[in-house]
């Protein structure tokens, strides 16, 4: 296992580093969001509590959740132009940082397509370094499921998706960085994960993490002092 200060040099010397979404880049979870929008926000949250403790499995929280919502198309649109996604504090001076010095930034989610490109957009990270939940809807705009067979759909998928960025780009160093159960156990494959804790602390994951930041400037940091 590396020690705090190899994870560090691991992080100094990525070729490519995975966000998680969801209480991560932006500041709230966008299932939520979108279950308010719609009108059950309070038992989606409490569904969202359990799943991210990781006491049941993603993909079966998820099909609850969405059960419970049932977002049409257009819902999903005006909960974007309405309410749009908040960056969280730092983030876009740290994916710029990254930029500059040539490493690969992925939204790895187990949020929504539609909205995670929203915010990609917002950071200049291009669509094809975006994986996500997609949505399906009826030809009326109805909502009809979700894309089951997406990695990001089940638990253990971020890895998965982690794993098939290296196979393609023969990255050497992959970093993680994520608030919950599911963006731990990306690591390995992943080489290095670091907790993040601005927006919610997930108690397990604190305990957990090796490294664990409450705010982007404390990696911000870590690349000024190359």
């Amino acid at each position: 296992m590396a020690s705090l200060l190899e994870m560090k040099e691991i992080f100094r010397n990525a070729d490519a580093v995975c966000f998680d979404v969801d209480s991560t880049v932006i500041r709230e979870e966008g299932i939520d969001e979108l279950a308010r929008f719609c009108g059950v926000g309070d038992a989606v949250a409490e569904m969202t509590r359990r799943a991210m403790g990781g006491t049941v499995t993603f993909k079966a929280a998820l099909t609850a959740r969405l059960g419970l919502i049932r977002p049409s198309y257009e819902q999903v649109q005006k909960l974007i132009s309405d309410n749009p996604p908040q960056l969280t504090p730092g983030i876009r001076e740290l994916v710029s940082r990254l930029h500059q010095r040539g490493v690969q930034v992925f939204l790895v989610s187990g949020g929504f397509q539609s909205i995670v490109e929203h915010v990609a957009s917002q950071l200049n990270i291009p669509t094809a370094n975006v994986f996500a939940n997609r949505l399906k809807f009826y030809f009326n705009g109805e909502y009809a499921g979700f894309d089951e067979t997406q990695p990001t759909a089940e638990s253990g998928g971020k890895g998965k998706v982690i794993a098939h960025l290296k196979e393609q780009f023969h990255f050497k160093k992959i970093v993680m960085i994520g608030d919950g159960a599911t963006d731990m156990e990306a690591c390995p494959p992943a080489d290095c994960f670091i907790g993040f804790g601005g927006n919610v602390i997930r108690k397990q994951v604190k305990e957990k993490a090796k490294w664990y930041i409450t705010h982007f400037d404390e990696l911000l940091k870590e690349l000024e002092e190359r």
